[in-house]
């Protein structure tokens, strides 16, 4: 099992969970502060998502088509990881869409 990959995977939800929460300038190092486009950040994590799909699809595809090198146990853990992550960016997806039905239902 790649423990490395699940330490990897949880250090990028618990940075996802603190953007999330909104953490302070102040403790953004001095190098990122005030140049990080959302959009950006938001076309970079679907990339990841995406690329993530892929790999896990792929590398279950090797499994079935017999491949020795790849274990069941990889291929269930980067399955896992893939629904985690889409699963992710859909509360992303649904966060964005409550705020932006909030923001148009304000009055002006």
């Amino acid at each position: 099992m790649d423990t490395n990959a699940i330490n990897q995977l949880l250090a990028q939800m618990q940075q996802a969970q603190a953007l999330a929460k909104g953490t302070s300038a102040a403790q953004q190092p001095e190098a990122e502060r005030g140049t990080t486009d959302f959009a950006q950040v938001l076309d970079q994590a679907l990339k990841e998502v995406s690329a993530q799909s892929a790999e896990a699809k792929a590398q279950a595809e090797r499994f079935v088509a017999g491949d020795p090198n790849v274990n069941l146990a990889d291929v269930m853990v980067d399955l896992e990881k893939a629904s985690l992550s889409f699963n992710q960016m859909v509360q992303v997806r649904n966060r964005l869409v409550s705020a932006y039905q909030d923001i148009m239902n304000m009055p002006v």
